[in-house]
């Protein structure tokens, strides 16, 4: 994959280019392993790394600076930015222990977003990029975090970024858990960054769950998903999972 610099300035750029540098090594290791474990036959051309605006004004109006497109990863490395957006989507709640982990947003946390775009392009998830991508797009995305998170970490990072997540759905659940599953992308970035954020979460803990269902065996959740996609989607996805909630 090609990095590409694109910021407005050669000085910004600059500034960057050591970060750049260490998130690149690290994912084309973490290629590696999806290639070998879970059918990564395609990636992107590369891995376009811009300013926070540049990515969420200008290359598109998603309000998040990361994101896959067909043959590009866009992303910004810049950590305070994406400090800023974590704190951002707490609101007003009082969830100290969140807001001290996200007050040391690090690499770690950088190389997991940017891990969980190339996660995207593996050829188990079954819609493409420019499918309408609506009545299951909840377990690409929870996937796509799951993977990075259980092989890219240690275990202490595992637990830890499952529990902070998991304080936020519960203290967002009152606003937003009406809401199903299954319309996740039908207007995902319309409304606040908490209300997208929750689905985020929740995504991610729904896919966590039935891993753990499945005895922790990856390949067999991957298994039956692709086996309701097979058989014609006869039902939502979270009725084929028993998803209640």
């Amino acid at each position: 994959m090609k990095k590409i610099v694109a910021f407005e300035s050669a000085e910004e750029g600059a500034l960057y280019e050591p970060l750049i540098s260490r998130m690149m090594n690290r994912l084309e290791a973490y290629r590696k392993f999806l290639e070998k474990k879970f059918r990564l036959t395609t990636c992107p051309k590369g891995v376009i790394w811009t300013s926070s605006e540049l990515a969420t004004e200008f290359f598109s109006s998603i309000p998040i600076p990361a994101y896959a497109r067909e043959d590009f990863i866009y992303i910004t490395p810049d950590l305070n930015a994406w400090q800023e957006l974590m704190l951002r989507q707490l609101e007003d709640k009082d969830l100290p222990e969140v807001r001290a982990y996200y007050e040391q947003f690090s690499e770690d946390d950088l190389f997991e977003i940017l891990a969980h775009e190339l996660t995207h392009y593996i050829d188990l998830f079954v819609d493409e990029f420019d499918d309408d991508r609506t009545d299951s797009i909840w377990f690409e995305e929870g996937m796509c975090f799951y993977l990075p998170r259980k092989y890219g970490f240690s275990e202490n990072y595992f637990k830890k970024i499952t529990e902070i997540e998991g304080k936020l759905a519960e203290a967002f659940s009152r606003e937003y858990a009406h809401r199903s599953l299954d319309d996740f992308g039908s207007e995902s970035y319309q409304s606040s960054l908490s209300s997208i954020m929750f689905d985020y979460w929740r995504s991610y803990l729904t896919v966590f769950s039935l891993v753990q269902r499945v005895g922790g065996d990856e390949q067999k959740l991957f298994s039956l998903y692709l086996e309701w996609d097979r058989t014609g989607r006869q039902t939502s996805l979270t009725k084929y999972f028993s998803i209640h909630g």
